[in-house]
């Protein structure tokens, strides 16, 4: 009995790495970077991290308690990972926790202001939440196709079924034209 629950959560934990992993390799891909122009720094970084966790957590949200279960589950290993990133760079134990907060208070608005935009079908709300965000300015060309492509990204995490998070088997759908 013990040992199926001990098999039970490693499997658990294994699926939300997977999870995990899936958006930090979204999150860093080159195109971003190249030809969204979002900066390569960490608060760059940071923004994407948090993009694609929120376009993540908006897919499992919609599939019920068992996908928002997962959904929090995402959500506390994206903050391992940032608190991970802030001991790695050697920031000491009040200052992640400060940090962490702060990280906290910019996820759920970020979150928010997305999911809204995204569910009522306002690309212009989209672009202004992105600006703002990402870009620390008023929507740009650069930021009109960057939001063009998390609408098309998002449109495309809602036709993922519960059971391809569940298996282990989510990857994110690469947006057309883009090299793996």
């Amino acid at each position: 009995m013990i040992f199926a629950r001990l098999r039970r959560r490693r499997n658990n934990r294994l699926l939300i790495e997977q999870i995990h992993g899936e958006i930090v390799a979204a999150a860093r891909a080159p195109a971003l970077y190249r030809r969204f122009a979002v900066a390569d720094t960490l608060e760059g970084r940071f923004e994407m991290v948090v993009l694609y966790a929120a376009l993540t957590v908006r897919r499992l949200l919609a599939l019920g308690p068992a996908g928002a279960e997962i959904a929090q589950e995402v959500v506390d290993a994206v903050f391992r990972g940032f608190e991970d990133a802030l001991r790695e760079m050697a920031i000491g134990d009040a200052g992640v926790a400060r940090r962490i907060k702060a990280m906290g208070a910019d996820f759920g608005g970020r979150s928010r202001a997305y999911r809204m935009a995204l569910d009522a079908g306002d690309q212009a709300a989209l672009t202004a939440a992105l600006g703002r965000n990402v870009y620390g300015a008023a929507a740009s060309e650069a930021c009109a196709m960057l939001a063009a492509r998390v609408a098309a990204t998002a449109a495309a995490l809602d036709t993922i079924a519960y059971e391809s998070f569940a298996a282990g088997q989510f990857h994110f759908p690469r947006p057309a034209g883009e090299a793996p």
